[in-house]
């Protein structure tokens, strides 16, 4: 009977289940019915179920002591501890680690099948390596906690572009063991000792008739044994052998000169004993092609094929990539490095857009380095928006560190690869925004240090406004890094500008702009000039209005000022030209600017409620005293009205709101200083300046190409706006139009290199052995003009080898025996003269003495000791030249020679002591004829005594006529002619040589340089006479010989020192800087790095002041808010406008920092640094000590403001930057192990880490 299926009676008899697939933990819901035999189905994929695992040891702690206190004794709980006393195990001290394997077990398969025929044992290169003791990627990575941002006794990676030696470099050392001199290269004193062993042989001495036992030693071993019989038969087979059958025939034998064993000490002899035949005549090899790392690339054309290249590109956008844009795709998939120079809003992020997604691609890691925190800040959220996967590292925060694509300022990162963060292993890209900050003169030398150290395997993009110089750049980087940059620029702005001057408020001029320059770049002189008498109109009446007497600063009172702003804001919201970007520079300006405006309202009702939604929304996360500050309150009130104001005075996170209601378009005009156009992607539709004056630090100057360029580049939003328009504020006057056309058309500043030597980069070059800091001032930026041409110097350096090898000797036999002294003491001579000429020319004395008329002695390659009188004297002081009409030979046509004939004396000269004691002058053969030249100082070897009266003026006006075509055949003038027969009068009389000035008695040259080299030339000169080689007939050939010798030795001397460490620029002040540390005991005599300097390692910013600190127990004493109050001198930099009122423990605190201070600027005057004391000590300010120290007391952020004049986001950036300070000290305190000064550390940080001093980013949330 057929069973029947009757439906289930409840929700429990569904036939459901769940499924465990795997063991990954996931479930599937399965709905099958049981079979017919009433089998269940089977509740895993797995055969045996999970496979057994240990529970996590942390757990089962947990899960047993701390989840469930059965075990606990209800009574006596103090008495519930357990103490196993540990054993004494002294042999445990003995034990070390396991050495790591040095071999592997490789299996053999066959190749078809893939079946295992046999295992062999392989070696291991590298093992053994660690982060403490290599630079090489093949160690270990180190422990997870230092995986990211490294320490400071790790290695760094070996920088790409340096030589790391190979394997092979280092096993062939093994075999090179001949050329070490076991008598003099032996070191005796280890590192780090104070004495050695001595080697050297001690002679002692014997008793007379006894044979001392050393010397019988070594006469055995000099004792040499005769070879057996059996040696003598082979030698004499050998040869009788060669003796018919060789070339030789009876000749008598002769040590051959190639030997079978490459090793025999007879073959090493004969390669240094007897020379070889003369290489053979050879072509002279072609000069290297020159290298070229940086490759411009053409963006003129259309890329068509795009999209077949690329057909998966890693990353699309809603809009069509422009051509720059996708040439730097296309180089980016070619892993190739890029310089993207673009001007401002052309789209250089979508250059980095696409290497972060090309790195999530390739499952590799990214990073992208800022110049300043707030971009960082702004691009992290850009970026994890767009790709999530986004990780977030500045001084004080650290966000998804694990994430492909990192941000971060350019400083870490600069620390991370000092450190050996592991990070670097898995890096593809490093993006350098902002690439012309590195003219930023105190942190430019962070990027030249980041683009050195960087790792072969990392490709770099870098990303910058228009500058002059990219291809010079791009070489810089592709020289030292040994790989190809292509650079792409662009050509012009995608919104262009126009640019404006706005005159004043007059009823007249407020609503008229006068276009200065236009869209096409082109100056408008009309626009110019009408803004000067519309100016001038204004003038004019405010004289009828007040009197003919006009104000000095007429037009700049707060009323004055309130109403130019004014009738701008109405004229361009007539125009639609909002929003606008007002640059002030000056902190006090653009709030004052912004507090005057009380009457303009820009925002409408609707707009007014979402500026309110979002400030409270921003704001709920401070403390209710924080949101009552003033400048809060009065932000919320402008901000209402659509002004913003954006300086570094304003508190950061007031900052970020109006960055963000700017980029809504709830902010209609925004008051900010030169750093809002730093990189914030924020454009405007209209930008005006309120001056185009600005103070540098040290003075008011005009603002540079760059600058107005960067800044004026926020207008125009691209999609929204045809042209951008710029305004020049012309409240006073009208700038010149010199500086205005200079201004908006010269060219931006170079990239110039900012590379400076500091202690930490010193001591973190000194723990590694392989790094040199020579290396890195080599390849700094500031070097590569004299380093670039390296490769063109070491092939010249070999050519000039082999032709002073193959060069015949000088013969110095007989007379000729005082020939090489005699070359010396010529070359000395020349070369003093020179010096002394150069002096003369560069002096007052000098130049009146070598005036038109007098007559000199010229020698040089075209002339020899011919008289000549100067016609004129040129007024460049740097290359002085001077018009010379010079003795010479006739032409045979008739003519006068150009300068290309030399006096009628052969050449190459052969200088004899009558020439060089200028005691026989230059007297023509035939007719006399002269040369007009252009002479230096060093051509002129003497200044006689003589002058003539010669009419300078003719004879210049004659010489340039006949060089016109059709009078190149007249005869020279009279006057040229009557001063060639003077001087030829004079030479005649001058049978033994004219007069001459005294450099030092008669033109009263005091230098020490020029008596010393007029010393120095008349004892060669007495001198000269003596020698006796010049009386042999063999003297002209061998002195030619000699000096091509001399010469080419002093051009391989001048090519050695270039490529050599001497030549470096730093040097000097390198080896000062290591004679600090010495003195400070910081590195060794031997330059190991101390326990000091290793402290001095872990510290980012000054150094030698904080190490010092740290081991005179300064801050060990103190309570820990004292010492954070007085730490704030190394991050003050505005200067508190009264004394502060703090306990005297700080004040005898602050006394003792600025004797240590002193202490330190002494020492480095005392090594030769040449930063004065004051400097030095004065860079330390205690202008916030007051302020720190209430506020790490506890109090409220309203009250602090109220201690000081300071601006209130300054001492919030001040107290950010303390907590830095405390977490290097933190650190140093670790390296020495003081764990007072640890913890003490540790809750001063806690300390200042409150309510709106340190709230989160907006740009994080």
């Amino acid at each position: 009977m057929e069973r029947m299926k009757l439906p289930p009676r409840g929700p429990m008899e569904l036939p459901l289940s769940m499924l465990e697939v795997g063991c990954a933990g996931r479930f599937e819901l399965l709905t099958h019915p049981e079979g017919p035999d009433g089998d269940t189905f089977p509740l895993s994929t797995l055969p045996h179920g999970l496979p057994p695992y240990a529970l996590d040891l942390a757990s089962e702690l947990e899960r047993r002591f701390l989840a469930s206190p059965e075990w606990l004794p209800p009574h006596s709980f103090e008495r519930a501890h357990r103490v196993w006393p540990r054993e004494k195990d002294i042999w445990s001290l003995l034990e070390t680690a396991p050495t790591p394997v040095h071999s592997t077990l490789q299996t053999e398969r066959d190749p078809t099948t893939g079946q295992i025929l046999a295992f062999r044992e392989a070696p291991l290169d590298n093992m053994g390596l660690s982060a403490k003791n290599s630079l090489s990627f093949q160690r270990a990575p180190g422990p997870p906690a230092q995986a990211l941002r490294g320490s400071s006794t790790n290695y760094p990676f070996w920088p790409g572009g340096m030589d790391e030696p190979s394997m092979e470099q280092i096993s062939a050392k093994g075999h090179l063991e001949e050329d070490i001199d076991f008598e003099s290269d032996l070191l005796t004193v280890p590192p780090g000792w104070k004495k050695g062993v001595e080697f050297k042989p001690q002679v002692l001495q014997a008793s007379p008739g006894l044979l001392p036992l050393s010397g019988l030693l070594g006469a055995l071993d000099s004792f040499e044994l005769g070879g057996s019989s059996e040696e003598e038969e082979e030698e004499k087979r050998k040869t009788k052998a060669k003796g018919p059958g060789g070339k030789e025939g009876d000749t008598p034998p002769a040590p051959t000169p190639a030997m079978q064993r490459a090793d025999s000490l007879e073959e090493l002899v004969l390669k240094e004993v007897t020379p070889g035949p003369p290489p053979p005549a050879q072509a002279v090899p072609p000069q290297p092609p020159k290298e070229q790392w940086a490759i411009p690339v053409d963006i003129s054309s259309p890329v068509d094929d795009f999209y077949k290249r690329i057909p998966d590109p890693a990353f699309r956008w809603p809009f069509e990539p422009d051509v720059f844009q996708k040439q730097a795709i296309l180089h980016l998939e070619k892993h190739d490095s890029v310089f993207v120079a673009a001007h401002t809003s052309a789209g250089k992020t979508v250059v980095a857009e696409y290497a972060i997604a090309l790195a999530q691609k390739h499952m590799t890691r990214t990073i992208y380095t800022s110049p300043i925190k707030a971009l960082s800040n702004q691009k992290f959220r850009d970026f994890k928006n767009t790709f999530g996967d986004v990780g977030l590292l500045t001084g004080d925060v650290q966000l998804h560190p694990d994430a492909s694509c990192l941000i971060m300022t350019t400083e870490i990162l600069r620390s991370m690869l000092y450190n050996g963060s592991d990070v670097i292993r898995d890096l593809e890209w490093v993006i350098f925004d902002e690439v012309h900050y590195i003219n930023d003169a105190e942190r430019g030398v962070v990027w030249e240090e980041v683009l050195i150290m960087l790792p072969e395997h990392v490709n770099i993009i870098l990303l910058s406004a228009t500058v002059p110089n990219t291809l010079e750049f791009a070489d810089w980087i592709g020289r030292i890094k040994r790989k190809r940059i292509y650079v792409i620029s662009t050509l012009r702005r995608p919104v262009p500008l126009e640019h404006h001057l706005y005159t004043g408020n007059s009823h007249k001029t407020q609503h008229e702009l006068f276009l200065l320059l236009d869209a096409r770049g082109t100056f408008l002189t009309k626009g110019y000039y009408a803004a000067v008498e519309a100016k001038k109109e204004r003038s004019s009446k405010h004289a009828q209005t007040f009197g003919a007497k006009q104000p000095t600063h007429m037009g700049t009172g707060p009323g004055q000022e309130k109403g130019v702003w004014l009738s701008l804001m109405d004229a361009l919201r007539k125009r639609d030209q909002l929003p606008v970007v007002a640059f002030t520079f000056s902190r006090a300006r653009c709030d004052d600017n912004a507090s005057a405006l009380t009457t303009l309202d820009l925002t409408t009702s609707a707009e007014k409620s979402q500026v309110h939604l979002f400030f409270q929304k921003c704001l709920s996360r401070l403390k209710g005293s924080d949101r009552q500050l003033p400048q809060v309150l009065h932000m919320v009130d402008l901000l209402k009205r659509g002004i913003g104001v954006h300086h570094s005075g304003i508190l950061p996170i007031l900052k970020e709101v109006v960055e963000m209601l700017f980029s809504k378009g709830l902010v209609k005009i925004l008051f900010a200083t030169e750093t809002f156009a730093m990189g914030v992607n924020m454009p405007a539709r209209t930008v005006v300046f309120d001056s185009i004056r600005k103070h540098d630090g040290s003075s008011f100057r005009d603002l540079l190409p760059g600058e107005y360029i960067q800044m004026a580049g926020r207008a125009g939003r691209r999609g929204l706006d045809t042209t951008g328009m710029v305004i020049v504020l012309c409240k006073t006057r009208v700038p010149e139009m010199a500086d205005l056309h200079r201004m908006m058309l010269g060219k931006p500043t170079q990239l110039q290199s900012q590379f400076r030597l500091t202690y930490t980069m010193i001591l973190n070059l000194l723990r590694v052995e392989a790094l040199r800091v020579e290396d890195m001032m080599k390849r700094s930026f500031s070097e590569f003009p004299s380093r670039k041409d390296s490769q063109v110097h070491e092939h010249t350096i070999a050519q000039l080898s082999r032709r002073l090898a193959a060069m015949e000797e000088v013969d110095t036999s007989g007379q000729l025996s005082d020939l090489p002294e005699y070359g010396q003491a010529v070359q000395e001579l020349q070369e003093t003269r020179r010096m002394i000429q150069r002096r003369v020319a560069e002096s007052a004395s000098g130049l009146k003495a070598l005036a038109p008329g007098r007559v000199v002695i010229v020698n040089n390659p075209a002339h020899r000791n011919a008289l000549g009188v100067i016609l004129q004297v040129s007024s460049d002081t740097a290359n002085r030249m001077f018009t010379t009409l010079v003795l010479c030979e006739k032409t045979p046509e008739g003519g006068t020679p150009g300068g290309d004939t030399g006096g009628g004396s052969p050449t190459p000269e052969v200088p004899f002591p009558d020439d060089l004691l200028l005691n026989k002058l230059f007297l023509p053969e035939g007719p006399c004829g002269h040369a007009v030249e252009q002479l230096g100082p060093c051509d002129l070897a003497a200044i006689t005594g003589k002058t003539l009266r010669v009419n300078a003026e003719r004879i210049l006006e004659d010489v340039k006529k006949r060089q016109m075509p059709r009078f190149r055949s007249d005869p020279p003038g009279p006057s040229a002619v009557q001063a060639a027969q003077e001087l030829l009068r004079l030479a005649e009389g001058g049978a033994r040589g004219l007069p001459c000035l005294d450099p030092v008695g008669t033109l009263q040259l005091k230098e020490l340089a020029v008596a010393e080299g007029a010393m120095r030339l008349r004892r060669l000169e007495e001198a000269l006479p003596g020698f006796q080689c010049v009386q042999s007939p063999r003297f002209p050939q061998q002195y030619l010989r000699l000096a091509e010798r001399l010469r080419l030795r002093a051009e391989l001397e001048h090519l050695r020192f270039l490529l050599s460490d001497q030549s470096l620029l730093l040097l000097p002040e390198y080896q000062q800087r290591v004679e600090v540390l010495r003195a400070l005991r910081y590195v060794d005599a031997g330059g190991a790095v101390q326990l000091a300097g290793r402290v001095a390692c872990e510290i980012s910013n000054h150094e030698l002041l904080l190490t010092e600190l740290v081991f005179d127990n300064l801050l060990t004493e103190l309570r820990p808010e004292e010492s954070v109050a007085l730490l704030s001198c190394l991050v003050c930099q505005t200067k508190g406008q009264a004394e502060p009122q703090v306990p005297s423990v700080l004040r005898k605190g602050m006394e003792r920092i600025r004797a240590v201070a002193e202490r330190i600027a002494l020492l480095q005057r005392e090594c030769g640094l040449r930063e004065s004391v004051e400097d030095f000590v004065a860079q330390y300010n205690f202008g916030l000590v007051e302020v720190v120290y209430e506020w790490a007391r506890g109090m409220p952020f309203a009250e602090i403001a109220r201690l000081t004049e300071v601006q209130e986001g300054i001492i919030v950036r001040c107290i950010q930057r303390l907590d830095e300070t405390c977490r290097d000290v933190r650190n140093a305190a670790r390296v020495i192990g003081e764990p007072t000064l640890h913890a003490k550390m540790e809750q001063a940080s806690n300390l200042i880490k409150r309510d709106i001093v340190f709230a989160a980013s907006l740009y994080t949330q």
